[in-house]
């Protein structure tokens, strides 16, 4: 199944925005901030990529349902769910 590129582009400026809260992650880890700080950076990159893989799967699931010929079993769709729990 092949994503559609104009729905996958919030998708895209999520991860980019994930990608940057990561970098800095890293930084306040060499730079020896506190503990706290750290956490909460780092619950938000967790949050925003869950986002960005359930746009993903919603995206998926809708095009499923839009071409029923392009099967893809119940058990696929489980396995992509489960991914992200």
């Amino acid at each position: 199944m092949q994503l559609d590129a104009t729905e996958m582009t919030p998708v895209l400026n999520r991860l980019r925005r994930a990608q940057g809260q990561l970098t800095a992650v890293v930084r306040m880890l060499e730079e020896g901030r506190d503990c706290k700080d750290v956490v909460t950076q780092l619950s938000a990159v967790s949050k925003a990529l869950d986002r960005a893989g359930f746009a993903i799967i919603a995206s998926g699931l809708e095009q499923c349902l839009a071409n029923p010929e392009e099967n893809l079993d119940k058990k696929d769709l489980e396995k992509l769910f489960l991914s992200l729990a």
